[in-house]
């Protein structure tokens, strides 16, 4: 490209932030010890080579790798001292190569050759071009004042690079693209790139003038909108029509009388509104104060219109809506009962407890429709400030009213059905305790006056009927229990899942999916498979989304006219559509071997029967437990070692305690388990054991032991025997004490079933194992321990 031949030698002159075009005269600030050379040197024909730095300062030590390698030989013209250095004056001669580096440091050094255009323009292709550029100049410079002064001396110029070099310095470009347009290879193509910066130069100015030209437009008219606000304030102050409006047009004055407030409420609220007109236009507070006054006039403060309760309407209501649930919907009925009788009851608070998708929600829906009364849902799921239930204060920016008084404006009466969704998931958390804050909204002596931050007037609730639902006690503090009537919800069983999937889960379905009953259709012995095989819950939302499943895929088929109509879904159809069974149910062993037994659990989603196995091996007579056990299960199997121990001994016959261990162990040992229900199992699998004797295996048992050896009641009996019937047991061992729980199952499966009472491990073992034990008093008579004192008995010292 260049030519090779090398020409001279001379110092590097570093241009920082600028590109030194041929032609050109500039002043340039050089360091010291780059002035005070070329002083010294005292020559007008001191050459030097500017080259441009990439990057660095200017105190900064030169190199190779700093410059670029094209630049410009210039001539010195003169030396100046100035504060940070020299000042000297250049005159740009050519274009010039680099060909090597010769030295770094202060005073770099280079050899360099002769760079020329390749291609120079003719005299009339470069007129023409001088004309364009001068052209674009002057549409640029016309934005400015002055600008003649500018394109004077561009006026006399013949040569571009002596316009280029001239107008450069004025252009708001990076280094990097002055550098390219100097190194440009031929005349024509620098031409044209200059002018391209030109044009690119003048659209960025045009637009900057134009958005600065749109903001003073727009501040002028705020200005002048402030302006005109202002006199017709005042205007209307001197007319006197300003005291009964305010901003945005609204009256608030009227809105005020309208809402029928209480005197102490409206007392506030025409301070407030006093407050707001005497404000300016600008006061940042302004805003505040009529989000405050909107919610205070929103709000229903007058007494409501009580309508009558028809209870044979509200029953038929609960009915279409729910099946089964019999003693939830009487309670519900009862409670309405009392709120016909009584017409200003207060404290309306249910708490409806029961596992997930049994139609807790639901059932708040319904009661609002039997009582004719506006519905408003809160779901607590997770909250964890306290500011959710209280509101903030006013004083804070964004401050917003609570959930409850926002229900209650929502609804737009005092007396609304207000359900309490999911109140056992509430969480403590440095901002307080939204549980603690639900104490005073939940008390019927403390809500007719309810106190929110954000309004600071207190709020009657007295009216408002509260339901609450949760999936557990456990988590709901008991100060909060305490305040309101608790209703328990179970699980369905498969009777009620059947036919609350065929009349209200199946018609609800074809409806979501825009299908009918001449197009889909589901078998009832499919129904019941995907109930059994395809779904594990205590409610029926699992069922819903299977049905879903299966309306979806109806759907696809019936659009792509694949399939005649209309489409049934059958029980082989049901592994290609909805896959293998996803649910195992545990089914009674048709035999046992001694150490096992049959147990009943209570899960979430329901009963499920449970295998104990016990076997024993040589070892140092240690207890082993294995499943997942919690403590109390684990007490519960050590109890039943000592009962074993302590009343079978005479009837284990070569089997020493001390010389073999036993292990217990209870399948699925993913699954954690606890409860103390799970005792007379681990007795009877152990004692089965240790007597070489076997368990009737259609023979299910659930109760508590103790170390007296009584048997005591445990809860969950109706899932529990649910569990039992649907794994083909038939007969139930339980506490004489849980006979009362036995009412609560459908007659069917009472009759099915037969059940067996006890009230000690003896029972126990004669039903189970047929082994007669002496009574507790008999053995007590006839053990060694009987003879010692009480003291030493207890185990006292």
């Amino acid at each position: 490209m260049f030519t090779k031949r090398v020409e001279t030698e001379q110092f590097v002159l570093p241009l920082y932030e600028t590109v030194l075009f041929p032609g050109t005269t500039t002043r340039i600030l050089v360091r010291s010890e780059l002035g005070a050379l070329l002083q010294a040197h005292g020559d007008d024909d001191m050459h030097l080579v500017g080259l441009a730095v990439r990057e660095g300062k200017q105190d900064e030590p030169l190199s190779s790798d700093s410059l670029y390698s094209l630049g410009t030989l210039v001539q010195v013209e003169g030396v100046q001292a100035a504060d940070r250095g020299y000042v000297v004056q250049v005159r740009g001669l050519r274009r010039v190569a680099v060909e090597a580096f010769l030295e770094t440091g202060p005073q770099l050094r280079v050899q360099y050759t002769g760079a020329p255009l390749q291609e120079a323009l003719s005299e009339a292709d470069r007129a023409t071009m001088l004309a364009f550029i001068l052209s674009e100049i002057r549409e640029t410079s016309n934005h400015f004042e002055g600008s003649d002064m500018f394109l004077k001396p561009l006026e006399g110029m013949t040569r571009l690079e002596n316009v280029i070099g001239f107008v450069l310095p004025f252009l708001s470009a990076p280094l990097e693209e002055k550098q390219a347009l100097l190194e440009s290879p031929s005349e024509r193509e620098q031409g044209l790139a200059f002018l391209n910066m030109l044009k690119r130069q003048r659209e960025s100015l045009e637009l900057q003038i134009e958005m600065n030209q749109k903001l003073s437009d727009e501040m002028n008219q705020v200005r002048r909108e402030t302006m005109l606000r202002q006199q017709l304030r005042a205007i209307q102050e001197e007319l006197g029509e300003s005291k009964g409006s305010s901003r945005k047009g609204k009256d608030y004055r009227a809105m005020i009388e309208e809402a029928d407030m209480p005197a102490e409420v409206l007392d506030v609220a025409m301070e407030q509104l006093t407050k707001l007109e005497t404000m300016g236009p600008q006061n940042p507070e302004a805003g505040m104060v009529r989000n405050y006054l909107e919610l205070l006039v929103a709000l229903p403060w007058g007494p409501t219109q009580q309508s009558d309760i028809d209870l044979n309407a509200a029953r038929a209501i609960l009915e279409r809506d729910h099946h089964g649930l019999t003693k939830v919907k009487e309670r519900i009925i009862q409670h309405l009962a009392v709120m016909k009788l009584k017409k200003d009851k207060k404290g309306s608070i249910l708490l409806l407890v029961g596992p997930p998708g049994t139609g807790k929600t639901s059932l708040g829906r319904s009661i609002a429709e039997a009582l004719n009364r506006e519905y408003v849902r809160l779901s607590l799921g997770g909250i964890r400030d306290e500011a959710e239930i209280r509101g903030h204060r006013r004083t804070y920016i964004g401050a917003l009213p609570g959930r409850i008084i926002q229900g209650i404006k929502t609804a737009g009466t005092r007396n609304p059905v207000f359900v309490l969704d999911e109140v056992d998931k509430v969480m403590a958390s440095y901002n307080g305790n939204p549980a603690s804050a639900l104490l005073e909204v939940l008390d019927p002596e403390q809500n007719d006056s309810f106190s929110d931050h954000y309004l600071e007037v207190p709020y009657d609730l007295s009216d408002v009927f509260f339901v609450a639902t949760a999936n557990s006690l456990d988590t709901i503090p008991a100060p909060l229990r305490d305040r309101m009537e608790i209703i328990t919800i179970s699980s369905y069983t498969f009777a009620e899942k059947f036919a609350i999937g065929k009349e209200h889960l199946l018609p609800l379905v074809l409806e979501e999916h825009g299908l009918d009953s001449s197009q889909f259709q589901v078998d009832d012995e499919a129904l019941r498979v995907v109930i059994e095989n395809y779904t594990r819950e205590a409610g029926v939302r699992g069922l819903k989304k299977q049905l879903s499943k299966l309306a979806r895929i109806a759907s696809e088929k019936i659009v792509s006219g694949s399939v005649e109509l209309p489409f049934s879904i059958s029980v082989e159809m049901l592994p290609e559509l909805l896959g293998k069974k996803v649910i195992r149910l545990d089914e009674a062993l048709s035999d046992n071997v001694p150490g096992v037994a049959t147990g009943l659990a209570w899960t979430p989603v329901g009963g499920d029967i449970l295998f104990i196995e016990a076997m024993f091996m040589p070892g140092k007579g240690e207890l082993i437990l294995t499943g997942q056990l919690g403590d109390v299960m684990k007490e519960s199997a050590r109890i039943s070692l000592s009962l074993i121990r302590s009343r079978l001994a005479h009837l284990i016959k070569g089997f020493d305690f001390n010389t073999y261990d036993i292990h217990i162990h209870v399948p699925s040992g993913a699954i954690p388990k606890d409860g103390p229900s799970a005792g007379v199992t681990l007795l009877t699998a152990v004692a089965s054991l240790l007597l070489h004797k076997r368990v009737d295996p259609k023979l299910a048992m659930t109760g508590e032991i103790t170390l007296r050896g009584s048997v005591l009641p445990v809860g969950g009996i109706k899932e529990k025997v649910l569990a039992a019937h649907r794994a083909g047991i038939h007969s139930v061992l339980l506490s004489k004490e849980n006979v009362d729980d036995l009412n609560d199952l459908p007659e069917d499966i009472r009759d099915t079933l037969c059940f067996v009472t006890v009230e000690t491990i003896e029972d126990v073992l004669r039903h189970a194992l047929g082994v007669d034990l002496p009574e507790a008093d008999t053995w007590l008579e006839e053990s060694p321990s009987a003879d010692l004192p009480v003291t030493a008995a207890m185990g006292s010292q």
